[in-house]
């Protein structure tokens, strides 16, 4: 819009200053990082009406647009009316000017959405949803929804939440045990933990598809980094080998770090600026360049160099360890200098499900390392040999009895596929600089925390 244009402006009051002859207020819809500034002669408006124009007030502004003499803006509305439509207590509304820290917000979290960084947060969020499904949708892949009530743990872990309509106080039991068989679905249920045996289901029917939906994990984890609801991108791929899985991994999460780039700019350099000064350069550091490709063996000798060399770790590491954050952001950010996939795992520290290499040791794995972060996507190619995926269920001890479906795509036509998970929020955490995995987030859920 130019200057001398009619507007109406509608939004919540960010700040008000000025004087006894004019009041400047700072006005946002939400929309955008950027406020705009409403200049009010103090002669045209009646005093008590501007005494209800406070930090968090919502109001509608009519005036013109006129280019601005301040700094910080290049236009501004000189008001010809303003309407109050909520008010909002200055001695009760926990959203003041003053700066207030994370742990703060988390505590008045139903309103927290309404800062600065939430709203970048919630609009960087909402473009890397949408920039998923571009992605995804422009290469082929079908969305397949894979359910949220599910009898496998997908993951082997067992830390899963349990889904039940029995009354708890009047259990039923049958030779000692839970009877399940009077529970709403007749068997035990849980949440998922992961779309992917589900989605290898898909791939091996229409070729090539992606999950995106929640996921729990009912883990006692109370760290920065852990969620019990999170949401999880999980494509499945037919007739793709390691190679191929690693060339999708790497494409997928350079275009979303281009497209945050592209769409988010005002966003990212609104959380540069306050929370993380290296944010945008370290997101153009990883377009541009191969991501280096380490065996899980050849990154366990540079990590016991480093040792020896005199780091220190929190943990150990040896050969047939799983490596803790510390150890990826160690091959990461200081010996390689840029993003990371490690390949061929140990077997006995990885998922059942993944291909098994030829010295019967390792399993062709991949988990894509970055910056800060540590693991932002794990994945693997799958076994697709049926007598080595029953021999590995039988030696782990794994029930057969509800994972019959998922053997059966090995039965019938089976091909060479991969696939790979990328939790959402971890993502997120790399993309807004921010440091805890709460405050990506719109609404938590961690041990002994379930509001709204």
């Amino acid at each position: 819009m130019e200057p001398g244009a009619e507007v109406l402006a509608k939004g919540w009051v960010r700040t008000k200053r000025g004087n006894k002859q004019v009041k400047f207020i700072a006005l946002n819809d939400g929309s955008t990082i950027n406020n705009i500034q409403i200049v009010a002669d103090a002669e045209i408006f009646d005093e008590e009406l501007l005494k209800k124009v406070t930090t968090g007030a919502s109001l509608a502004v009519r005036g013109t647009l006129v280019e601005s003499i301040g700094s910080g803006q290049a236009v501004e509305i000189k008001a010809s009316e303003i309407e109050v439509l909520g008010e909002c207590d200055p001695m009760r509304y926990p959203l003041q000017k003053k700066d207030t820290s994370m742990e703060y917000l988390r505590s008045v979290a139903h309103m927290r959405l309404r800062t600065n960084t939430f709203g970048a947060v919630l609009r960087i969020r909402h473009a890397m949803a949408f920039a998923i499904h571009k992605f995804f949708n422009d290469k082929g892949f079908v969305y397949l929804h894979t359910p949220l009530i599910t009898e496998s743990d997908a993951e082997g872990a067992g830390d899963m939440f349990q889904v039940t309509t029995l009354d708890l106080a009047k259990v039923p039991v049958h030779g000692g045990k839970v009877d399940f068989s009077k529970d709403f679905f007749g068997k035990k249920t849980s949440l998922t933990v992961s779309g992917q045996l589900e989605g290898e289901l898909g791939a091996t029917a229409v070729g090539e598809i992606y999950t995106f939906g929640p996921t729990f994990r009912a883990e006692n984890s109370n760290t920065p980094r852990h969620l019990a609801e999170f949401w999880m991108i999980e494509p499945e791929m037919a007739f793709y080998d390691i190679e191929d899985n690693m060339e999708l991994a790497e494409e997928f999460v350079k275009y979303l770090v281009q497209y945050a780039l592209d769409n988010c700019a005002d966003d990212l350099r609104f959380l540069n600026d306050k929370y993380d000064d290296g944010l945008v350069e370290r997101l153009r550091s990883v377009l541009g360049i191969p991501f280096e490709r380490v065996t899980y063996t050849q990154a366990v000798e540079i990590l016991e160099k480093a040792i020896a060399d005199g780091v220190k770790f929190e943990y150990p590491v040896h050969w047939g360890t799983d490596f803790q954050s510390e150890h990826e952001r160690y091959l990461v950010e200081k010996h390689f200098g840029k993003p990371v996939i490690l390949i061929d795992f140990p077997k006995d520290i990885k998922a059942f499900y993944m291909k098994q290499n030829e010295d019967g040791r390792t399993v062709r794995g991949m988990d894509v390392l970055f910056p800060k972060i540590g693991e932002i996507i794990g994945g693997s190619e799958r076994e697709a040999d049926l007598a080595k995926l029953e021999k590995r269920i039988e030696e782990l001890g794994m029930s057969r009895k509800n994972l019959e479906w998922y053997i059966d795509t090995r039965r019938y036509g089976t091909v060479p596929h991969s696939g790979f998970g990328l939790g959402f929020e971890r993502l997120l955490l790399f993309v807004t600089g921010m440091a805890n995995i709460r405050d990506v987030i719109p609404f938590p859920r961690t041990p002994k925390n379930a509001e709204f």
